[in-house]
């Protein structure tokens, strides 16, 4: 009793108030870090080992190894491979929902099988270690601070880390987006050029991949996924429509559109092309006239901020100081 009695004087000597807190929240990691391997064991099926059936043995010691030998035709980049085991925590298990992340986070670039997973343990390991930050700096604090110090000081960096890689995802998906808006016309224009100098759709759409890359490698890495579907044999619809909802932008639907009804109709592609063209690039005009407009608005206001303040400080500030200094007298 006597070691827990001075082990207690200690902390509370260290920690003040916020001893008993500190002790519970000890205590409870400490009870979760022991439930977590009951809670992710998995026992491995019986019924596993009967649909794999029985193998030779130089194979069958490699394979109780860990080492896979069968062949492959495509390889994954490992980088969420170690999170499989918690994926039933880490995704959701609603489809629609996890079809909207998934969405989400392809249209932010990110096309991994395991992105999900990643971003959801971002969040996860960003949360918990700016809160245990927030805990740090409380413990090293000569003055402790009261419950609602103490409850902004951890909360509000594990929000910031819980939160921080969604705002990331979400102004990479944006400045993509803005990249295909921007580069879309000068795309159009090529694309009809190659139409109308014989080429194919499929070889129009690799042509103009290869030669935007250096400008607009967003939209070049679009088109080059639209080539080589195309040219694995998937149909020319559906590679259209997918790379729309990969892409998120009105724009891009409304030319895939546009190439959908030509194809059904029968009409020609390079017609439709250089009127759709000519909408983009009138578009574009807009778009630059718009921020033009608005340009005069953001100057008034930085004038607003940034000049009456140190003239009314010139112009006023010797008569005040004067004032001042009768009033001294």
């Amino acid at each position: 009793m006597e070691f827990f009695s001075n082990s207690w004087a200690f902390l509370n000597a260290f920690l003040g108030p916020m001893t008993p807190f500190a002790v519970l929240g000890l205590l409870g990691l400490y009870m979760i870090l022991l439930a977590l391997p009951v809670l992710l064991k998995k026992e491995e099926d019986p019924f596993a080992k009967l649909q794999t059936g029985p193998r030779l043995g130089g194979r069958e010691k490699k394979e109780k190894k860990g080492v896979d030998t069968s062949p492959k035709l495509r390889y994954d980049s490992g980088r969420g491979a170690s999170l499989e085991k918690f994926k039933e925590f880490l995704e959701p298990q609603d489809e629609e929902e996890f079809s909207s992340a998934r969405l989400k986070l392809i249209q932010a670039g990110y096309r991994s099988k395991d992105a999900v997973r990643s971003m959801n343990f971002a969040k996860m390991a960003l949360g918990i270690g700016l809160m245990l930050v927030g805990i740090l700096y409380i413990m090293i604090q000569p003055s402790k601070p009261g419950m609602t110090g103490v409850i902004m000081t951890v909360l509000i960096p594990g929000a910031i880390g819980y939160y921080l890689p969604s705002y990331w995802v979400e102004r990479r998906r944006q400045q993509r987006q803005e990249d295909v808006t921007n580069g879309f016309p000068d795309a159009l224009d090529l694309m009809l050029v190659c139409v109308e100098a014989g080429q194919s759709l499929d070889q129009a759409i690799l042509r103009v991949a290869t030669e935007i890359k250096v400008s607009y490698p967003t939209l070049a890495e679009e088109f080059e996924i639209v080539a080589n579907e195309m040219r694995a044999g998937k149909d020319r619809v559906t590679v259209l429509r997918d790379m729309s909802e990969r892409c998120g932008v009105a724009d891009i639907s409304a030319f895939v559109t546009v190439l959908v009804q030509s194809a059904k109709f029968g009409t020609s592609i390079a017609d439709a092309l250089r009127v759709y063209a000519s909408e983009m690039r009138d578009k574009r005009v807009m778009r630059a006239e718009e921020k033009a407009n608005v340009l005069p608005t953001k100057l008034t206001i930085g004038t607003m901020m940034f000049t009456v303040p140190p003239l009314l400080i010139i112009l006023v500030g010797p008569s005040i100081y004067d004032i001042y200094d009768n009033l001294l007298k």
